[in-house]
């Protein structure tokens, strides 16, 4: 009798819990958690920004979101966006990416960079690295940094930052611009090495070290990427490992499917090598065979570049054309800072999309867009970022289509059609594993990446049958599709497959500042 009063007293209590009020109340949909490994048909109830609790049982909210049929994840977290404008989060929005990092190039100074973004319209969290690239630029040229993507840009017109070793005097400038950056609240240091390398083995080793004794990262695109030796892919690996097994850093590698060209089952068990030996290295890839850079970079350039990297003219992209050798050689010397479309492996190809696969599909690697700008041609015909705020997007704007689908392109090709990575692990790669890879020194990051109690209200809802990427190279302005909500720190920016224009919720992802 005591037995059953007490129980009832329970069951009370708990139904009073449940059918509390919440803010917003997702209910009945397929609940996906890769930290504990749930996976389960569950309701969910936000208040404020954090997620207040997840049952079995009903809940009443304010906003009431039926998700049956629908997978609730954690919202993606990508570690590598260089889109940081209104028009790109809302591209990344529409397919589930509630925080974009700007680490693989970073900024400076990264105190102005930050609160010029506080000033904008920004519906995703948002954060950057300091960068290497902006501080041996000014070390070289004596201009700057300025904490804008047109500084990295127009200094391709210069030689000297990507090619020369720096003097002591040098190295010390951009050493105090890195650390500066560092003390500002960066997230780590970003190291663009594929476009200065020409840097010292001694000035790579002070950044890992740098970093090591900051107890940070480094996000680096490796000083090589080439299918031939010396100077090749394999090399710049090694590079890297060797820095963090003799530092202790914690570095990153980006986007090894690109830097590994036709090397990557070779460069992938370095990888694995390091990680069994405990060295503190991460990686990352995007679902592409083609890249995004600036034409003027300095691996375009040289004697027997085109052997190197299997590619001629016909291998870069600007707009929805190919280009031809005449036009390579203009924008080459003419608008260097031009950013184009570059096929290192072609997806059509069986052989090459085997090893793209190889790349994604691999435990240990994570998943990041590398997301560029939107642009558009002037009415001279330069390139320039698209800086605007109409929703849908113009029709002139172009950009890479990594930039609108990378994630949903894991989720419809590697998930749904191909079936070559669980719904569970995709969502992992795309969630968990970014937070992770922060967390030590990001005590935010500690809050995403999860579906727990407690939890950042950062969150997806999509339809596993529909979810899709429709960017293409020729057209990458075409947001995806099956992505039903979206909500960051709990409020609304993707709301019934609809873009919420107003949305406004992301916040800064910082260290603390240095006093």
């Amino acid at each position: 009798m005591y037995r059953t009063f007490v129980s009832s007293i329970f069951v009370a209590i708990a139904t009073t819990c449940l059918a509390q009020d919440y803010d917003i109340v997702i209910t009945n949909g397929r609940v996906i958690d890769p930290e504990t490994g749930l996976d389960a048909i569950r309701n969910l109830g936000i208040n404020g920004s954090e997620i207040a609790a997840i049952s079995e049982y009903a809940m009443e909210g304010s906003v009431e979101i039926d998700a049956t049929d629908l997978v609730l994840a954690p919202g993606f977290i990508d570690l590598h966006a260089h889109g940081m404008n209104l028009g790109d989060m809302r591209m990344q929005a529409m397919q589930g990416v509630t925080t974009v990092l700007e680490l693989e190039s970073g900024i400076l100074p990264i105190a102005d960079w930050y609160a010029e973004m506080e000033r904008r319209q920004t519906p995703l969290n948002y954060g950057a690295s300091a960068a290497w690239t902006f501080g041996r630029i000014a070390a070289f040229t004596g201009e700057g940094p300025v904490a804008e993507l047109s500084y990295f840009q127009d200094a391709q017109r210069f030689d000297d930052w990507k090619t020369q070793i720096a003097d002591p005097l040098r190295m010390a400038e951009l050493l105090d611009l890195v650390e500066q950056g560092l003390k500002e609240g960066a997230l780590g240091i970003g190291v663009n090495a594929g476009y200065a390398p020409g840097y010292g083995q001694k000035e790579y080793f002070a950044l890992a070290n740098m970093a090591a004794g900051y107890g940070v990262a480094t996000y680096t695109h490796v000083r090589y990427a080439s299918n031939l030796e010396p100077q090749g892919s394999f090399e710049a690996i090694k590079e890297l490992i060797a820095n963090a097994a003799l530092t202790g850093a914690h570095m990153h590698i980006c986007h090894i499917n690109s830097s590994s060209l036709e090397d990557i089952h070779a460069t992938l068990d370095l990888v694995e090598r390091a990680q069994a030996q405990g060295i503190n290295v991460t990686v990352e890839a995007y679902p592409y065979g083609a890249a995004n850079t600036v034409v003027g970079a300095a691996m375009f350039s040289g004697d027997g570049w085109r052997e190197r990297m299997s590619s001629t003219a016909q291998n870069f992209q600007l707009g929805a054309d190919r280009m031809t050798e005449q036009e390579l050689a203009d924008y080459q010397d003419n608008e260097p800072g031009t950013f184009v479309t570059w096929h290192f492996l072609d997806e059509n190809d069986p052989d090459a999309l085997a090893l793209l696969d190889a790349s994604v599909t691999h435990p240990a690697v994570m998943i990041a867009s590398d997301a560029v700008f939107w642009s558009y041609f002037d009415e001279s015909g330069a390139v320039l970022n698209y800086e605007g705020s109409d929703w849908p997007l113009p029709d002139n704007v172009f950009s890479h289509p990594r930039s609108a689908g990378a994630f949903t392109k894991i989720l419809r090709s590697y998930v749904r059609e191909r079936g070559l990575l669980s719904l569970e692990e995709a969502i992992r790669k795309m969630s968990l594993m970014p937070a992770q890879t922060l967390e030590e020194f990001v005590p935010q990051m500690r809050k995403k990446g999860r579906l727990q109690v407690g939890m950042d209200a950062d969150i997806v809802v999509f339809d596993p049958t529909t979810v899709s990427d429709l960017a293409t190279y020729e057209n990458a302005n075409q947001p995806a599709k099956g992505v039903h909500t979206v909500l960051v720190n709990g409020s609304l920016v993707v709301e019934n497959g609809e873009l919420k224009i107003d949305a406004d919720s992301g916040q800064p992802i910082r260290r603390e500042l240095e006093r």
